[in-house]
């Protein structure tokens, strides 16, 4: 492509940036930012920040766009007769856990901190003023608290009631993710530990999607399996979803969402770093989805695109921590053993009779820990805390010795027992108050379409060859 000439010079580029802010500025005629409507801090103190308002609230949408992602692939991996009830769950499960993060979630995760752990105030955006960058942080952060909440959905699915999935999406919301959010995220006690620079997670491979993976897990296993999932031997026999099709899409959607749920977490237009990230996630994505094909065609000598699908997911997962802090070969070795993780974590539930339908405790559960560990060992030192300033994340290949690592690992024990813990205590929990939180054996073979909603996804198809009620 030809440049003109002299365009890209300092004095050319100067005049015409500064030509562009006057012309902007005659349509501005409220310069009043961050303590709105008081005006505190204005434009004119920050010319910087109106671009950066841009690219988050741009980065929050695309992070909302994953929410349609993850309704295509649950949908996809899952049968026709319970598409409804999935859908329904994906709504609810952000339309319910925006409010109650709102309320609630929001303050305990960034309010002022009380002994590292848990926020003290801003409870329903409250304050003397509308401040807008609170809102502004609001608005990304609840994107994140509906991605972990929007996880389970898929572990738990073909076989929980709704009305038990509601309640458990305000708990998710307004709770656990925010309480571990606080002491990652908000000042709290794992960013504060004495090894390395503390406990670091850029973009959430543990805030987010370990948090969201092993909630899922203590939900399956207080459930238990679909019918006709496993024999009376306990071997396990495949459910296939009704749409591939669907599931394709729904991870090239995530995929393209996670652009901004990653290089979003600059939270900031001017943080260069985001080419970085961009490129790292582009690089663990592909490499998940390569080596989980090669490993699933190890295993069974078939192409399965199922769990090629799932390995480019688990490469974004396991990116999503370590993504600003890494070189691109680092992205693509990470990648490739997120891709590993699925396939074995996949195998190793079915063996061990937990049904996870569309595998999100080995995508996001266990590539989240593998993603908090990865800062650890691949960090390379040219990044700081989410930031270029400040002290540098150095990993132990880089010669950070083992003092991040260790940070890293603390981090991953904990948010296992944290999310496992209470995800076991709320179903269980769930399960005394409603009389169950299973659906009753003739209305899951039905399908929940029918039984909790009244109606079908495909009215015109015939549910045939169910299995066998065990």
């Amino acid at each position: 492509m030809a440049i003109v000439r002299g365009w890209r010079t300092p004095l050319c580029g100067g005049v015409i940036l500064s030509l562009l802010f006057a012309a902007s500025s005659l349509f501005q005629p409220v310069t009043a930012l961050a303590a709105d409507p008081s005006g505190e801090t204005t434009l004119l103190e920050h010319p910087s920040a109106s671009l950066d308002f841009i690219w988050i609230v741009f980065a929050a949408a695309l992070v909302f766009i994953m929410q349609g992602g993850f309704a295509m692939l649950t949908a996809g991996l899952c049968r026709a007769k319970n598409v409804v009830n999935l859908m329904m769950k994906n709504l609810m499960d952000f339309s319910i856990g925006s409010l109650a993060y709102f309320s609630v979630g929001f303050a305990l995760m960034f309010g002022a901190t009380r002994g590292g752990l848990l926020g003290t105030s801003g409870w329903f955006l409250s304050g003397e003023s509308y401040d807008v960058s609170e809102y502004l942080l609001f608005l990304f952060q609840v994107m994140f608290a509906a991605t972990a909440a929007t996880i389970v959905a898929g572990a738990v699915a073909e076989r929980m009631k709704v009305k038990a999935y509601f309640l458990y999406s305000i708990v998710i919301c307004a709770l656990i993710y925010p309480l571990y959010g606080h002491w990652v995220w908000g000042g709290g006690w794992l960013s504060a530990l004495p090894f390395g620079v503390g406990h670091v997670d850029f973009a959430g491979s543990g805030v987010v999607h370990a948090v969201g993976g092993f909630v899922g897990l203590a939900g399956a296993l207080v459930l238990g399996p679909r019918i006709g999932k496993f024999d009376r031997q306990g071997k396990p026999h495949a459910i296939p979803g009704h749409s591939m099709t669907l599931a394709a899409l729904g991870v090239f959607i995530l995929w393209f969402g996670w652009y901004g749920f990653n290089a979003g977490s600059t939270l900031s237009a001017l943080e260069l770093r985001s080419a970085v990230i961009a490129v790292n996630t582009t690089l663990a994505a592909s490499s998940g989805a390569v080596f989980s094909l090669i490993a699933i065609h190890a295993i069974t000598k078939k192409l399965d695109v199922g769990m090629a699908l799932n390995g480019a997911i688990a490469g974004l997962v396991g990116i999503t921590a370590p993504c600003a802090w890494v070189e691109g070969w680092a992205a693509i070795v990470i990648g490739a053993v997120a891709g590993l993780i699925v396939v074995l974590g996949v195998l190793g539930f079915d063996r061990i009779r937990v049904d996870d339908p569309v595998g999100a405790v080995s995508v996001h559960g266990l590539n989240g820990i593998w993603g908090l560990l990865a800062v650890g060992l691949f960090a390379d030192g040219s990044y700081g805390l989410y930031t270029t300033e400040g002290p540098m994340v150095v990993g132990l290949l880089y010669g950070g010795g083992v003092g991040q690592l260790v940070a890293q690992a603390v981090g991953a024990a904990v948010v296992f027992v944290w999310a496992f813990g209470l995800g076991l205590v709320l179903f269980k929990l769930l399960d005394v108050l409603l009389r169950g939180i299973r659906v009753a054996p003739q209305e899951e073979i039905e399908g929940l379409d029918v039984g909790e909603h009244g109606g079908r996804a495909y009215p015109n198809f015939t549910v045939v060859d169910e299995p066998p009620l065990h």
